[in-house]
């Protein structure tokens, strides 16, 4: 029998998609904090920490839902999901994968780090422009705003920083 490792689950939780943006692992995202066994003498479990992308995200449910799921799948049964608020979730968390990942989708990805912001326009997914203008602050979910590229005139959404 193969010894259960933080890295078996690690790759588990790789099948775990965003239901918002589901080209985005729960890994792409960097919400997955920690995954480590823990070694309680009577009753030892695995502890799985997430962070919420927005306090309150509606799709940390359906996530968490997701990660038992797959645990229970696997043979794992003893098992608790923690959810961490502090630090507070950062698209610096996410992964250049995912970043990728995100602009194949359609989605522009953040573009610059959340502790600082600099002037560049956000660039178009499609066709790589700069010259775009923001529509809406609001997207077709809380963490995207919706833009318009000037150059092939599409609209997008927009991951916003934070």
């Amino acid at each position: 029998m193969k010894l259960l490792t933080e890295h078996t689950i690690l790759e588990w939780l790789e099948s775990v998609k965003d239901p918002e943006v589901p080209v985005l692992s729960i890994l792409d995202l960097g919400i997955v904090r920690k995954v480590e066994l823990i070694n309680d003498p009577i009753n030892p479990f695995w502890e799985i920490t997430i962070t919420p992308t927005y306090s309150g995200c509606p799709a940390m449910d359906v996530i968490s839902t997701q990660i038992r799921m797959i645990l229970f799948a696997n043979g794992i049964s003893n098992f608790r999901i923690k959810q961490v608020l502090s630090p507070a979730w950062t698209t610096d968390w996410m992964s250049d994968a995912g970043r990728e990942k995100l602009k194949a989708y359609g989605i522009a990805p953040p573009q610059y780090s959340a502790s600082g912001k600099d002037n560049s326009k956000v660039v178009c997914p499609n066709c790589g422009s700069a010259d775009t203008t923001v529509i809406s602050e609001f997207g077709s979910t809380a963490c995207k705003a919706l833009y318009r590229c000037e150059n092939c005139l599409e609209p997008f959404d927009y991951f916003k920083c934070h």
